[in-house]
């Protein structure tokens, strides 16, 4: 499951989470749109071993601001906290995996 949150569930999950993907995107994004459904089934696949969460860019600018976010859909890995890797624009299913997999 992908968990929509704010600025201050941000603060108190995501950051707090030890392996964490953070899905940065807006509701008028057609790839965002595209990617969601993706997202959703990969989350699934790997319950337990990260968790997920979306971002709406527009509902909290501030925290794409700070991760230099420029382009959505925009995915972030994160691990204690701190972004290791991002991935930009739209993309198949076994590709955010694999990138997962080696950023892990």
């Amino acid at each position: 499951m992908v968990k929509k949150v704010n600025g201050a569930e941000f603060e108190s999950e995501v950051r707090k989470s030890a392996a964490a993907l953070v899905d940065f995107s807006a509701v008028w994004c057609g790839p965002c749109r595209m990617m969601a459904p993706v997202l959703e089934g990969i989350s699934d696949e790997m319950a337990g071993k990260l968790d997920f969460y979306n971002v709406d860019v527009d509902e909290v600018p501030e925290l794409a601001q700070e991760f230099r976010i420029s382009s959505i859909p925009c995915l972030v890995l994160l691990k204690d906290g701190t972004a290791v890797d991002q991935l930009v624009g739209f993309r198949p299913g076994d590709q955010i995996k694999a990138w997962i997999e080696e950023n892990l």
